[in-house]
């Protein structure tokens, strides 16, 4: 029997089939049968893409997409981050992998506060707000134990584009705006990301990242030892120490990713299975699903 998916494609560009089509017409249906990859950004839907047609599965090509979006679409992905993923294999029982970050082991709960009140911007921007990333780790995880690709496969097309460049788009046009003044504060980030003049890249204009390329060709070099225990860890140590941060090289060498049980649910004939906590989604999602199957939605019509 074909396996098959179907989705709402409205962001047409960023959305690619194996062995399947695009169509337009109607409600504007996609559909595949040996694969579909959906991101928010044409560059690493080529990438998940690219990693199935080089043998890869569902998890390389997941993980592909992740790293070039770390580069595209680096105000919401990235290594220096964390995240969640639900897994599962063929056959097999749900793999939940918690990559988030993880707090310095000399954290304390008044840390952002400032003569008795709380400074908001202080567990947002500079030392203090960065915690010790998890993101690479849980893609290393992945990939090691489910993956057919290595990581190094699925880090250099990263690095390839951070090298070359790429067009910005209007979102992370906006957000380099939103973030210009905060971006000015370090030098590493002025140089990333704002014009020599101070002012940040517009849309439609080119953006190379050649200090976040290097750190990828790294990786792949190193393995992700090198970020959690080598030059990348103590430099991000070093750098802490002397801007009053609390990051150590322990906190980076301490790291692990949990394995955690998932959120299992019902929705009609539908299981539904979500992320437990730290994250919300997946008890938020069933606790709505529950309250949904009292109603006929059917009868009640759109937008109800």
């Amino acid at each position: 029997m074909r396996s098959w998916l179907s989705l709402q494609a409205r962001a047409l560009p960023a959305v690619a089939l194996l062995g399947g089509s695009l169509l337009h017409a109607g409600g504007e249906l996609a559909h595949g049968e040996r694969g579909m990859v959906a991101t928010v950004h044409p560059l690493a839907t080529d990438a998940a893409v690219a990693a199935f047609k080089k043998g890869g599965n569902a998890i390389d090509a997941a993980v592909a997409a992740a790293l070039t979006l770390g580069v595209v679409d680096g105000h919401n992905s990235g290594i220096g981050g964390g995240c969640f993923m639900l897994i599962r294999p063929a056959g097999g029982t749900w793999v939940v992998v918690d990559g988030r970050e993880t707090a310095p082991a000399a954290a304390t709960r008044d840390m952002f506060v400032r003569n008795g009140k709380a400074v908001p911007e202080l567990s947002l921007t500079g030392p203090l707000a960065a915690g010790v990333p998890g993101a690479l780790a849980a893609y290393d995880h992945a990939v090691r134990r489910y993956g057919k690709l290595s990581l190094k496969d699925l880090l250099l097309p990263a690095a390839r584009i951070a090298e070359d460049g790429f067009v910005i788009n209007r979102h992370y046009a906006e957000r380099l705006a939103a973030s210009a003044r905060e971006l000015q504060r370090f030098e590493a980030s002025r140089a990333a990301f704002l014009k020599p003049d101070g002012e940040p890249w517009k849309a439609g204009e080119i953006l190379r990242l050649p200090d976040l390329a290097k750190t990828c060709r790294a990786i792949a070099d190193h393995g992700s030892g090198w970020f959690y225990r080598g030059a990348f860890a103590q430099t991000t140590a070093d750098w802490m120490n002397k801007n009053r941060g609390l990051l150590t090289l322990e906190d980076f060498r301490n790291y692990h990713i949990k394995l955690r049980q998932p959120v299992i649910t019902t929705y009609r004939s539908c299981q539904i299975v979500g992320f437990p906590l730290p994250s919300s989604g997946g008890v938020h999602v069933a606790q709505i699903l529950s309250f949904l199957e009292r109603f006929d939605l059917k009868k009640m019509g759109a937008n109800s």
